[in-house]
């Protein structure tokens, strides 16, 4: 983090998303002033909150994008909800506090895979003794007795036999190494703790499921099984039971708690769908009731999760919504308080779209020139093209639905179909996409608008 200025926070950004500098902007103030509030002293480190963010904008903008490549950016735990998801407690639906629940389990996993990743080799190390134990199973030491005349003869016997087994033990090494022994089979122990039962679980009683597991297979004992599995899969198997026995699996739990307070970043997708407009009964009751129940969350509490008690203070929320059927300001006063940035996302048009297919490091023509050369197909698009395909795109927004970027994978899949049925037949085969090929595949769709809506 100490590199990750705002300003290559937003260069590294603009690698993948086009346009919409004010929300780059806004969240790379935000992603940086966590590692300012880092270098405070400890009394007024808890004090500075972070400025969480409401992003408002039409669909397929590049709000959740933005978002998702921020936390990847810090490699920090990133969990993406919608609120309309979430239900005040008796009606149907998820409880809030699961969002916690679940970024937590998302930082374990990830502190858990960089723990292993550390002990990776070494793993494997024990891994590959086990294996040649099972291949070349140790000398048994001799254990008779012997008159006195005859022990150093025998040690004789015992020292070239030894240089014998660790010769022949080395030999098996490398074959196992040189994937030699690939196909040969070995019997392998596996320790598995079964439940005897499940709970029927109903939405939001997931927790409660795992927990009731976790606790019957605490004190059940765990079962041993024999399998026959061929050599490559018996060391993945044997070097996750290493790894497992490496790991402090109680570090690992403290270090993603951590890492989830200070570093977690949620994003509450649809927050507009919650919104309440006025009226005291109906529907509006229960979406207030949501505001209310996140409120706690995003002002700070504690929430029990499996792995520990976690404080919720520092987490960075980020909230966005269309907003086109209400206003930010139809949240209740106290949760609006709680997100103090607010940044408006552009629409996208013609140039946003030809750029779009251009310019990002995973562009979309670039994915789909890359999945149809697998199959020995080399495409290429014409640059009247391509501004062909951002000119229909941007037409069908306007006449149909505007779901933004997202229309682009729509117009290219129906362009595209056709080729890709055929290439795997159409091997080593070079075509050449131009605006005719274009109009042609898509001119009578667009033309007809009741067609378009369906198709398109």
């Amino acid at each position: 983090m100490d590199n990750l200025t705002p300003k290559k926070i937003v260069e590294a950004l603009d690698k993948y998303i086009i346009g919409q500098n004010k929300a780059k902007k806004a969240v790379a103030i935000a992603m940086r002033n966590r590692w300012r509030r880092q270098q405070l002293s400890d009394d007024l480190r808890d004090e500075v909150l972070p400025k969480n963010i409401i992003m408002i904008g039409p669909t397929g903008v590049g709000k959740t994008e933005i978002a998702r490549r921020l936390a990847k950016l810090a490699q920090a735990p990133f969990i993406k909800v919608e609120a309309s998801k979430f239900t005040e407690v008796g009606y149907v639906g998820r409880d809030v506090e699961s969002m916690i629940r679940d970024l937590t389990n998302l930082a374990v996993n990830m502190v858990k895979a960089e723990h292993m990743e550390r002990i990776h080799e070494r793993a494997n190390t024990l891994a590959e003794e086990r294996i040649l134990d099972l291949l070349l199973p140790p000398l048994k030491p001799n254990r008779r007795s012997a008159p006195i005349e005859a022990v150093s003869t025998n040690n004789e016997k015992i020292k070239e036999e030894k240089i014998q087994h660790q010769e022949t033990r080395e030999k098996i090494r490398a074959q196992l190494r040189n994937g030699k022994l690939d196909d040969r089979y070995v019997d392998l122990e596996v320790r598995e703790r079964v439940v005897p039962f499940g709970v029927i679980s109903n939405i939001g009683m997931e927790e409660l499921e795992i927990n009731l597991k976790e606790m019957m297979g605490n004190f059940l004992p765990e079962k041993s099984k024999r399998k026959k599995v061929k050599i490559p899969e018996a060391m993945k198997i044997i070097a996750q039971e290493e790894a497992n026995k490496l790991i402090d699996i109680d570090r690992v739990v403290r270090e993603a708690i951590e890492r989830s307070e200070q570093h977690g970043i949620i994003f509450i997708d649809e927050i507009d769908k919650i919104t309440s407009r006025g009226s005291s009964h109906g529907p509006d009751v229960s979406r207030e009731g949501v505001q209310r129940d996140m409120l706690p969350i995003v002002e700070g509490s504690t929430v029990t999760t499996k792995h520990g008690p976690v404080r919720t203070d520092h987490i960075l929320f980020i909230a966005a919504g269309a907003f086109h059927a209400s206003k930010p300001s139809d949240l209740i006063p106290e949760l609006q308080g709680r997100f103090p940035i607010r940044v408006e996302l552009d629409a996208l048009g013609k140039d946003e779209f030809l750029r779009i297919l251009l310019e990002p490091r995973n562009a979309l023509i670039k994915q789909y020139i890359a999945l149809l050369q697998t199959e020995g197909v080399k495409i290429k698009f014409q640059g009247n093209s391509i501004k062909e395909i951002a000119s229909i795109a941007a037409e069908v927004n306007d006449k149909t639905e505007n779901i933004g970027a997202r229309r682009l994978h729509t117009i290219l899949e129906k362009l595209l179909e056709d080729i890709s049925f055929d290439a795997p037949e159409k091997k080593n085969g070079d075509l050449t996409i131009d605006s005719k090929y274009v109009k042609d595949k898509l001119g009578d769709i667009v033309k007809d608008e009741d067609l378009s809506r369906y198709i398109l």
